[in-house]
């Protein structure tokens, strides 16, 4: 569902401009409007911390999608390959900022545990 909006933008950009820049252009757009939301409606009005909103980091992905239609310049094997390598990068693109909550943490009860736990 996520590579929906970046896919069509990528066309669009690649068809009337021929820029191989379409997908990455729609996810840091995307990535600017949910820091502004997470900033101005989450931490400023709601005082909920913002680190336990973040979303899925979606820019190595977008950029290897990117990649690939400029290397193959085919829409199909953008899809076929590009589309495997979205959902791949997906996961390990999110353990920069997943790492601090595996982080071993002494409860105040006794336990060791991750904040993860």
């Amino acid at each position: 569902l996520l590579i929906t909006f970046p896919a069509a933008t990528q066309y669009f950009m690649w068809e009337k401009m021929r820029l191989p820049i379409g997908a990455t252009f729609c996810v840091m757009t995307l990535h600017f409007g949910q820091w502004m939301n997470r900033i101005f409606n989450f931490y400023m009005w709601a005082w909920f911390p913002v680190n336990f909103t973040t979303p899925g980091l979606m820019i190595p992905s977008a950029i290897f999608l990117d990649v690939t239609l400029m290397m193959t310049g085919s829409y199909m094997f953008t899809a076929l390959f590009g589309g495997m390598g979205w959902s791949l990068l997906f996961y390990p693109a999110n353990w920069t900022w997943l790492a601090p909550f595996h982080l071993a943490v002494k409860h105040p009860s006794g336990p060791l545990m991750s904040v993860a736990d």
